[in-house]
C-alpha cells in the first residue's frame, strides 16, 4: 500500500525537512511550495509559520547553488512570480513576514557572498551579531566581507556600506526567550559557544574583534560618525554592566564597541577591568596595551596591566608599569600600595 501523500501544511513542512536532511534539496523546495500554497489558501494569519517555510525553501534554493531565488525568499516583498510554484508574486517573503529572523538573514547573507556582494552580506552579517553576538557563522562572515571589502575598496571600505539597521530592543529579547523552528538552532548554538568560550575564557565575538582590529589599524580606517556614536552607545551600556557587577556581559558589550571604533582607549582599559575581576590575567595584559597605543597616559590601563601582571607573577613587568603610572601620578595611593606589595615579591 503507497504511503500517505502528505497534505496539510504540517505534514508538507515535516516532508520538506525530511527531503532537505536526505540532500534532494529540489524535492524539499517543491513541498515547501505546496505547504505554502496550502498555508495560504486556508488565509491563515501566521507570519511566523509562513516565514519559516519561506526561509527553509531559501536553504533549498542556496543549496542548489541559486543564490537569486535564496535572496528573494528571505527578503521582504520579493516582486518576482516562482514559475515552479505559481505563488503570488505580491507575496511577502520571510524577512517581511517576521522582521529581524536570524536564519533569512545568515542565507541572504550567504547568498548575496557567493553573488561577491560583500557590502550587502557583511551588513546582514553584522545585524544578525546585534540580536546574538555568539553567532559563529555571522562572526566569521564578517569577518571574511571585512577583508574582501578593504581588498576591494581599501581604507575608505565603511564609505561603500549601505546602512546597517539598528536591531530594537525588543527584537533582542523576542529571540531570547521566544524559542522557535526559525532559530532554534542558533539558541543552541549559542548555548554551546557559550560553554565553550569560558573553557576558553574568552568570547568568540572577543577573538573576532581583535583579529579585525588589527586589520583597522594595519589598513588606517577611520570610523564613521555613525560607528563612533554606535560605540560609544555600547561602552556606556558596558559601563553600567559593570556597575551591577555583570563583567561577562560587560565584555561583550565592550568587544561590540569595538568593532564598531577600536579608537578609545578607555574601552580597551574597561574590558581589562572585566577580565582581571574573571581572572583572564593575560586578556587583561592585552587589553591594557591596547589601551596605551592609544594613549600612553591611560593611569588605569597601567595599573590593570600591573595587577594583571602581579597575577601572572611577572613582578618585572608589574613594577615597571607601577613606575610608569607613579611618573604621571606621583601621588597615586593604590599604586604606591601595590608597588610596596610587588617589591616584597621581587626581594
Amino acid at each position: 500500500m503507497a504511503p500517505k501523500r502528505p497534505d496539510s501544511v504540517e505534514e508538507l513542512r515535516a516532508a520538506g525537512n525530511q527531503s532537505f536532511r536526505n540532500g534532494q534539496f529540489a524535492e524539499a523546495a517543491t513541498l515547501y511550495s505546496r505547504a505554502l500554497r496550502a498555508l495560504q489558501a486556508q488565509g491563515s494569519l501566521d507570519p511566523e509559520k509562513e516565514s519559516v517555510l519561506y526561509s527553509n525553501r531559501a536553504a533549498c534554493h542556496l543549496k542548489d547553488g541559486n543564490c537569486t531565488d535564496c535572496i528573494k525568499d528571505c527578503t521582504s516583498g520579493a516582486l518576482v512570480t516562482h514559475q515552479a510554484d505559481d505563488i503570488s508574486a505580491s507575496c511577502p517573503r520571510a524577512l517581511a513576514l517576521v522582521p529581524f529572523s536570524m536564519k533569512p538573514l545568515l542565507r541572504r547573507a550567504s547568498a548575496y557572498e557567493a553573488l561577491e556582494k560583500y557590502s550587502l552580506a557583511y551588513v546582514d552579517y553584522m545585524t544578525v551579531l546585534q540580536i546574538n553576538d555568539s553567532v559563529t557563522s555571522a562572526l566569521e562572515g564578517s569577518s571574511r566581507m571585512t577583508r574582501a571589502l578593504m581588498d576591494s575598496f581599501g581604507p575608505e571600505w565603511r564609505l561603500k556600506l549601505p546602512s546597517i539597521p539598528l536591531v530594537p530592543v525588543s527584537v533582542q529579547k523576542r529571540w531570547e526567550c521566544l524559542p522557535s523552528e526559525n532559530h532554534k538552532e542558533t539558541a543552541e548554538s549559542k548555548s554551546k559557544e557559550t560553554t565553550a568560550a569560558k573553557s576558553r575564557g574568552s568570547s568568540a565575538l572577543s577573538r573576532v574583534v581583535s583579529d579585525f582590529t588589527l586589520t583597522v589599524a594595519l589598513c588606517g580606517i577611520v570610523p564613521s560618525a555613525g560607528d563612533v556614536e554606535r560605540a560609544k552607545v555600547l561602552k556606556e551600556e558596558g559601563n553600567e554592566l559593570v556597575k551591577k557587577g555583570n563583567h561577562k556581559q560587560a565584555i561583550e558589550k565592550y568587544s561590540e564597541s569595538l568593532w564598531f571604533s577600536n579608537l578609545e582607549s578607555a574601552t580597551y582599559s574597561n574590558r581589562a577591568l572585566c577580565h582581571l575581576v574573571l581572572k583572564q590575567y593575560k586578556e587583561a595584559v592585552q587589553d591594557c596595551t591596547e589601551a596605551l597605543k592609544l594613549d600612553g597616559k591611560n593611569v588605569k590601563a597601567f595599573y590593570r596591566r600591573a595587577q594583571a601582571y602581579k597575577a601572572l607573577k611577572d613582578y618585572k613587568s608589574s613594577f615597571a608599569d607601577i613606575n610608569s603610572l607613579l611618573q604621571i601620578e606621583p601621588r597615586n595611593g593604590p599604586a604606591q600600595k601595590l608597588r610596596q606589595e610587588v617589591n616584597r615579591s621581587l626581594k
